[in-house]
């Protein structure tokens, strides 16, 4: 049987019909390296054909008996590629802005839940011959690694090659009939008690140990401490979408001048340009922005069951700094300081409680804060999330036609209804941005400052003085390490 992990169902149960939680892809193909002249349905039996023997594309979701438990995955017995794969055309001129807005209104849509949660819109006529397709998976289904992986199962290393095959088969789960659903579902009622009571030790360890690490200085930015800004409040169904690309051999070579990391520059990057787009609209605030930044536990969870396997860390992006240089330095120095204080909290505690989210009870509790409005009232957790995907440092191919460009979409939250995401490919980043589109209603304002910023951050640090360190902001030394 395949029950969902607490982790997995909590995206189900934060979704309302403004907060969706999809996370989309924009993919942008040439077809004249296809061997065979395009055509929609060439691509859509290929995909068929790829995601056939993919669990992950062909399973649908079955609720337990009374909401007792989180729901469990069952194969779709009348799986039909054609209510996930379809067709589009874009409006002449079919341009930058034709693509945005159509994507955008494709993401404000939910998935059926009925079937396998995942559609994708092989969208033609872009950019004179270019073909776009645009994904949407739900975040139940996929994380920002496990998602990069199932793409990169549909796709080719070469225009005549087969699709790349996953490391391991992945079979489907058992299905279990209501009765044995039902009794695992009351069973795991009878001894939340017990899990709970072992979770309570290490977890108020671990308040104490990062009451000790604010103290020192060395603590990860706290949730809570944002400024309010014009995207911090209660969000609507209605998306905007924005799209760059800017080259990573340039980033690397600030990366490398600096002693800072790729991570580091582009959250600087995301600094500057946020505090840009800001000021440009009088509503910089004078402290800085605060983000959160998904982080991959794939590598250290002891967890061997469900689809996402992520956690989080907390971090100022230094939005208060005109300086690009010491926005950077900030940066570098508080990110290390959030990167030890995350290794030090276990893989697996947010997984953990969330095995206790209740369906109905989260559920009434996201809508009550919806309905109520209370991203309005109540101080702002954080302003944005922002995350930075690794991807595939070789061109990849889908059905033979070449991707030019990829382009990831998270999900928005109330309270936060900006999410910025990059992914590198093939030499170049690629920065998606979406956003509730009453809040942030030109994200393409944003995402084009982007190489500005970059070729800022270029010039600065060519100029600086290479026999001097970076520099951190006046009057801030580091503290002493808390012991471990």
């Amino acid at each position: 049987m395949d029950r969902l992990s607490g982790l997995d169902a909590s995206f189900l149960y934060l979704e309302t019909p403004a907060q969706l939680m999809h996370v989309c892809g924009l993919f942008v193909l040439d077809p004249s390296t296809m061997p065979e002249p395009y055509s929609f349905r060439r691509v859509q039996d290929q995909i068929e054909q790829a995601v056939r023997d993919v669990p992950t594309f062909t399973r649908k979701l079955r609720r337990v008996p009374l909401g007792l438990d989180h729901p469990v995955w069952v194969p779709d017995r009348s799986f039909d590629i054609e209510r996930h794969v379809h067709r589009l055309a874009l409006p002449t001129p079919g341009g930058y802005e034709e693509l945005t807005s159509l994507t955008a209104h494709l993401a404000g849509l939910p998935l059926d839940r009925s079937r396998p949660l995942w559609e994708m819109w092989v969208i033609e006529g872009y950019d004179d011959g270019k073909v776009v397709v645009f994904s949407k998976m739900h975040h139940a289904t996929v994380d920002g690694v496990s998602g990069s992986n199932l793409i990169s199962h549909l796709c080719s290393l070469s225009p005549t090659d087969a699709p790349l095959q996953l490391e391991e088969p992945q079979p489907h789960g058992r299905e279990a009939g209501p009765m044995e659903l039902l009794g695992r579902g009351v069973l795991t009622n009878l001894t939340k008690p017990v899990a709970v009571a072992k979770l309570v030790t290490p977890t108020t360890q671990l308040v104490s140990r990062t009451v000790g690490r604010a103290r020192a200085g060395t603590a990860m930015a706290a949730p809570l401490t944002a400024p309010r800004t014009s995207f911090n409040g209660t969000i609507t169904g209605h998306r905007s979408i924005g799209f760059i690309d800017i080259d990573l051999e340039d980033v690397r070579e600030v990366k490398n001048a600096t002693g800072t990391t790729v991570n580091d520059v582009v959250l600087a990057l995301a600094g500057g340009a946020l505090r840009s787009y800001l000021e440009d609209r009088g509503e910089l605030p004078e402290e800085s922005l605060l983000a959160t930044v998904p982080v991959s536990v794939h590598s250290s969870t002891r967890r061997t069951s469900g689809a996402n396997k992520v956690s989080a860390l907390f971090t100022k992006l230094a939005t208060d700094l005109d300086d690009p240089l010491e926005r950077l330095a900030e940066l570098s120095e508080r990110n290390k300081h959030a990167k030890d204080h995350h290794n030090a909290i276990s893989a697996d505690s947010l997984q953990d409680w969330a095995e206790f989210a209740a369906p109905r009870t989260f559920g009434l509790a996201v809508r009550a804060y919806a309905g109520l409005g209370l991203a309005d009232r109540l101080p702002v957790a954080h302003n944005l999330v922002i995350s930075n995907v690794p991807g595939p440092p070789v061109p990849l191919y889908l059905c033979g036609a070449r991707i030019e460009a990829l382009y990831p979409l998270g999900p928005v939250f109330h309270g936060a209804g900006l999410n910025i995401t990059v992914l590198s490919n093939a030499g170049q980043l690629h920065v998606g941005a979406i956003a509730c589109r009453e809040s942030v209603p030109d994200t393409d304002a944003l995402v084009q400052r982007f190489p500005a910023e970059l070729a800022t951050l270029k010039a600065a640090v060519a100029a600086r003085d290479l026999t001097l360190p970076l520099r951190r902001r006046r009057g801030r030394k580091p503290a002493p390490a808390p012991e471990a």
